[in-house]
């Protein structure tokens, strides 16, 4: 019988434009990970196993940075699941104590960026061996191929799918990023904390149409960390006021739901975030309906509307209006991404899912001070990754 997985620690650095702080990436891991432990109130010595998350740094850059805690000697496992890595090396974390295998495990995520827009494999160069050839193959055919960043352009493509479909609208797509950059006003540790109109949203720069600058996560330097322990060690070292439960953890990659249909909508991965929400909710018990506050993958603000859909927050194609009523933000049905998201936050790839955990964990504590969601008992993180993993967390104080 698997047992119990707590997080009972959680850090992170502010997240940072590209070439803006004078820092390594060990130094931004040192920090998050240092404030994790000191979280849980625990030494280095302490961590049996560390799987570390990153997508731009060489092999064995997490033994480098996880070397700046302690030279104790632990395994240390170097992860990179694109978008989904923060959250990958949680999920690695919890199965080893689940599992039972260890009783203290550290899950630690970082990246130092380049400052302009993501490349998506789809250049001319490389599209042939590109990991997500098949997803850009899936656009082309349905939507040719613009001289726009690659990743917005599918995920770009995803919203017009999603306007001539259900109707929804420029201005409620602009409303998801205007939502967010208010929340981000709170956060010390986001890259942006600056607050636009819907106006003012659809007026900055056209990325690909209908996704302006101010829809999109930007790239961004940092790095977050959690530290989970079992049950036993909870008990054993006095965390139980601390502890937050990970009630409920699924990953999933893409199907042949992603590609059959030729729609954008699905190659990005509306159909993995549905089948990982519909496991996490069987097997916690736990329903969306239960869910007070919820951190998802808002990479652009087409993601948040379809990640609605898939969480089950609203029937297909309702995403638009439950924006436009207020529904995901204070004083609505649920808070999405008080953190200010991927949009506002920022978007270190290795360290976002992490960086998701800790707000949650923040805010299941109610220490999130004036980004508190009041009386936040359930949380939900939801992490993905094209080409392609979906993970989603319920997490319960």
């Amino acid at each position: 019988m698997a047992g119990k997985a707590y997080i009972v620690g959680v850090g992170m650095t502010k997240f940072e434009k590209p070439e803006t702080r004078d820092w390594q990436y060990w130094d931004m891991a040192k920090e998050a990970g240092g404030k994790a432990l000191a979280d849980a109130g625990v030494g280095y010595a302490s961590v049996e196993q560390v799987p570390v998350g990153y997508c731009y740094q060489a092999s064995t850059a997490g033994q480098r940075a996880a070397y700046e805690l302690g030279l104790t000697g632990v395994p240390v496992y170097n992860v990179n699941n694109n978008c989904a890595t923060g959250s990958t090396a949680l999920m690695m974390a919890r199965q080893f104590v689940e599992a039972g295998i260890n009783d203290c495990v550290l899950a630690l995520g970082f990246e130092k960026m380049k400052r302009g827009a993501l490349g998506g494999g789809g250049g001319e160069s490389d599209f042939a061996t590109s990991p997500v050839a098949r997803h850009y193959g899936v656009m082309a055919a349905a939507h040719g191929f613009e001289m726009t960043p690659p990743t917005a352009q599918i995920f770009g493509n995803a919203a017009r799918e999603h306007m001539d479909r259900y109707g929804t609208t420029a201005e409620q797509f602009a409303a998801v990023g205007a939502k967010n950059h208010r929340h981000s006003a709170h956060n010390p540790h986001a890259q942006f904390q600056d607050v636009y109109t819907v106006e003012e949203i659809l007026a900055a720069k056209t990325i690909h149409r209908p996704l302006t600058k101010l829809q999109c996560s930007p790239t961004s330097d940092g790095a977050a960390a959690a530290v989970i322990a079992s049950e036993r060690f909870v008990r054993e070292h006095g965390l139980a006021d601390r502890a937050v439960e990970i009630a409920a953890q699924a990953m999933t990659t893409d199907t042949d739901d992603s590609f059959a249909s030729g729609s954008c909508i699905d190659v990005v991965g509306k159909p993995m975030s549905r089948a990982a929400a519909r496991q996490v909710y069987t097997a916690s018990g736990l329903g969306i309906e239960e869910v007070d506050v919820i951190e998802l993958h808002d990479c652009f603000s087409v993601n948040e509307l379809l990640t609605y859909e898939a969480l089950g927050m609203c029937a297909d194609g309702e995403a638009g209006k439950l924006i436009a009523d207020g529904a995901t933000t204070y004083g609505g049905r649920w808070v999405v991404n008080p953190s200010g998201g991927l949009i506002s936050k920022g978007h270190p790839l290795g360290a976002t899912g992490l960086a998701q955990t800790a707000e949650l964990v923040w805010q299941l504590r109610g220490t999130a001070g004036e980004r508190q969601v009041p009386g936040a008992r359930v949380g939900l993180a939801h992490n993905i990754g094209l080409g392609g993993a979906a993970v989603v967390t319920l997490l319960r104080r």
